[in-house]
């Protein structure tokens, strides 16, 4: 599970294993964790984040998304 990057207590990172899924990134915060689809960018999957800290993790996303994609790619390429 590769992090990605760490920015302002959210971890976004990536697991190895979520077969043919499309490109999307998890973000890690405190004990909860989301998932967001990258192309477009949508909510995918929450567990115990409130919203107003999902928006400030949509709005990291927007701002790194060619980033995220870019290691997506790097790192299914791998596998």
């Amino acid at each position: 599970m590769p992090t990605i990057l760490r920015i302002d207590g959210f971890r976004f990172h990536f697991y190895s294993d979520e077969g043919n899924e499309p490109p999307h990134v998890h973000v890690a915060y405190n004990a909860g964790e989301c998932k967001f689809w990258l192309e477009p960018i949508i909510l995918a999957n929450n567990r115990g984040i409130k919203p107003r800290i999902l928006r400030k993790i949509e709005k990291l996303v927007f701002e790194n998304q060619l980033l995220l994609l870019e290691k997506y790619n790097e790192h299914h390429r791998k596998n």
